[in-house]
């Protein structure tokens, strides 16, 4: 792999991380609805896991997405803040695979180790990670009244209230904001096609 992809690799990896640990320490705080934003963008990223990992076992992929994130819920409190989230995470994962090896009493055909190179929890899911970066660049062009509040409430997962608070901006102008952002980003991927 080249350096400059290795690097943007690295960075997305820090970025999942950064994000994924504030989500799961608010969680834990009480707060649900990081909770459930937690638990959908991980699950993307655990079906990209085990696919990467089962090429030939499709119908298992989703059993065990729900089985780690039930693990993940029921081990919340074992988590120490100190570490990377996606270690523990990555140790979840891969306890769960190997629980599914041994019941089907053998070792498929394994394409990928259990231990990414010197990564703890790999994107696997490569078309997520491409979109995101897609996304990225045209959130970029948009002007900060349209950008802000997508990043804030769609991608952030954030109430009207915390990103009108956050951006400055009123209530309402957020919500205009997100209408009016959806619709030129809409019309700048017509373009990019």
């Amino acid at each position: 792999m080249p350096t400059d992809q290795r690097t943007n690799k690295r960075l997305l990896l820090q970025d999942a991380e950064d994000r994924w640990r504030n989500l799961f320490l608010e969680a834990l705080a009480g707060n649900e609805e990081k909770y459930l934003v937690f638990l959908n963008e991980v699950a993307l990223h655990l079906r990209g896991y085990f696919r990467k990992r089962l090429p030939q076992s499709v119908n298992d992929i989703e059993d065990l997405v729900q089985e780690t994130l039930l693990a993940v819920h029921i081990q919340r409190h074992t988590y120490d803040s100190q570490l990377p989230l996606t270690v523990w995470m990555h140790a979840i994962a891969s306890y769960k695979l190997v629980d599914r090896w041994r019941a089907h009493g053998s070792r498929e055909l394994l394409t990928e180790s259990l231990d990414d190179d010197d990564e703890a929890f790999a994107f696997t899911d490569n078309e997520a990670t491409e979109a995101r970066i897609d996304i990225q660049s045209l959130l970029a062009r948009l002007p900060d009244r349209y950008r802000l509040p997508i990043l804030h409430v769609k991608l952030n997962g954030n109430s009207i209230a915390e990103a009108a608070a956050a951006s400055g901006m009123s209530e309402s102008a957020v919500k205009v904001g997100i209408h009016r952002g959806l619709k030129l980003l809409a019309k700048l991927i017509r373009c990019t096609q």
